[in-house]
């Protein structure tokens, strides 16, 4: 297990170094500068600010400089937002953030698997088809859609729920139902399969002939095996929860890393799109490190090499 881990670890490193060096490329390729909106900014202005923040030296010297400065945790001053640093944003945004999709994680779990379950029990029948049509839409509308229309369903029309910023606990449940849509749906299509393989198995039958209780036999014996797939989906989950809550954040205006992110892109901000897609992919290779670990507990059986 150290070993395994020791390995992970390294390969996360490289695959981080890898990540920002290939965005910092594509991101000084792209036209433009982070100074042409400025109004009425002259030449000299704009030479001065360069100069200021080192984008008036060679590439290959600007990615060196940076990369050591990330090294040691600096992502260095944002140059839209001034007199802020790159980690003071995110991490005053990602808090927020992070609670929306994690709410989301939680809820797609809860509804994911014992519908899942409840689909592979009654195979066959109209609550199996059922969850199986609303798993099938979940998985094919994009949340971008199922926020317009919660917006003006729950929002403009009936009035039930208020469609911008996070004041009140109403404000999350909009974002939330957006964002676990998505993974809940997944979820159930995946945990339906899995189950109804596990049910098919000879130690269920054996289960069932010695007189065990329904519950014990779906709990104890099934449920643990028949979870291992959603437990490797977990990680990328993450992954969608994260990147899709950018597209969810702007819609209902709320105030977390999303917003930032996209408008760093629209601003040509370079170091607060190089902190933040740091910050991200470190986040997400930690976790499915986590996962893979947690998939090791959960099934000895699995060797981690």
């Amino acid at each position: 297990m150290l070993k395994y881990i020791v390995k992970r670890v390294f390969l996360e490193i490289v695959t981080i170094w890898a990540v920002a060096t290939i965005t910092f490329f594509l991101m000084n390729m792209v036209p433009g500068g982070p100074f042409l909106s400025e109004k009425a900014i002259s030449p000299a202005a704009t030479a001065a600010l360069e100069a200021k923040y080192g984008l008036d030296k060679p590439l290959f010297q600007r990615y060196l400089t940076y990369m050591i400065d990330a090294a040691h945790g600096d992502f260095g001053d944002s140059l839209k937002q001034r007199g802020r640093t790159v980690m003071d944003i995110i991490l005053m945004k990602f808090p927020v953030s992070a609670k929306v999709g994690g709410i989301s994680v939680l809820v797609s779990l809860l509804l994911g698997i014992p519908l899942g379950c409840i689909a592979a029990l009654k195979r066959g029948k109209f609550l199996d088809s059922l969850i199986s049509v609303v798993a099938t839409c979940g998985i094919a509308v994009p949340s971008f859609v199922i926020c317009t229309v919660l917006m003006y369903t729950l929002g403009v029309n009936l009035k039930l729920l208020p469609t911008m910023g996070l004041s009140s606990w109403k404000n999350y449940i909009m974002p939330v139902m957006a964002l676990s849509f998505y993974p809940t749906a997944y979820i159930m299509r995946l945990m339906r399969s899995s189950m109804l393989d596990v049910l098919g198995q000879d130690y269920m039958r054996t289960a069932k002939a010695k007189g065990l209780a329904g519950h014990v036999i779906l709990f104890k014996h099934a449920l643990r095996n028949a979870i291992l797939p959603v437990v490797t989906y977990v990680g990328p989950m993450l992954a969608y929860t994260l990147t899709g809550s950018f597209v969810v954040e702007k819609i209902f205006t709320i105030p977390g890393l999303g917003g930032e992110f996209i408008g760093a892109i629209n601003g040509r901000d370079y170091t607060l799109i190089m902190g933040t897609t740091i910050f991200l992919a470190t986040l997400i290779i930690i976790m499915n490190v986590v996962v893979d670990i947690v998939y090791k507990l959960v099934d000895p059986r699995i060797k981690l090499k």
